[in-house]
């Protein structure tokens, strides 16, 4: 599908150079002398290397077509994740380095968003926020202000995060899987 340069937001996936290009930036520039245009970071999927591009306003891109579908995350071993279609009940594995450290969130039977380029996993999407518990934290230190002290704190799962200083070891927590980051106790 073809879109403006004006159009192309971070996240987006273009088929660009005979190659699939993630957006990681995107700056739309109005000089006062000649035309507008987008200045765009993007990272290749395939080869994980970036490239810096200047499209006119007046261009158009392609826009990969994705096909997203709903999967539940059954298990793992020391390379690949496995997962399987609610409907069908076909199984697909994704390599552990494509998922990053979002994939120590996964747990069994989880409901995850994969998106697929022609045929292939591109991307996992988790839900927005999952349960984790923590494992250990340090101790809260007395006097310190309350509305900016964060303490770190271990989960089960192996992630460190920042949590305020009222959370104790054992405790469960809602973690938002975008950014890694401490939402509420439960």
């Amino acid at each position: 599908m073809k879109i403006s340069a004006s159009e192309i937001r971070v996240g987006m996936l273009l088929e660009y150079k005979n190659d699939l290009w993630q957006v990681l930036k995107t700056q739309h520039v109005k000089p006062g002398k000649g035309g507008a245009f987008a200045q765009v970071e993007m990272k290749s999927l395939e080869k994980n290397t970036k490239l810096n591009e200047r499209f006119r306003s007046s261009e158009t891109v392609e826009k990969a077509s994705l096909e997203e579908t709903s999967f539940n995350y059954l298990y793992e071993d020391e390379i690949n994740y496995f997962f399987m279609n609610p409907k069908t009940f076909d199984q697909i594995q994704i390599k552990k380095e494509n998922i990053g450290d979002k994939g120590k969130l996964l747990t069994e039977n989880l409901e995850v968003s994969i998106s697929f380029y022609n045929d292939s996993p591109i991307s996992v999407d988790l839900p927005n926020q999952v349960t984790s518990k923590i494992a250990t934290t340090d101790v809260a230190l007395k006097g310190q202000t309350v509305s900016s002290s964060y303490k770190p704190a271990s989960l089960d799962n192996g992630l460190n995060i920042q949590v305020p200083p009222f959370i104790e070891s054992g405790d469960e927590v809602v973690i938002d899987t975008r950014t890694l980051e401490y939402i509420k106790k439960i």
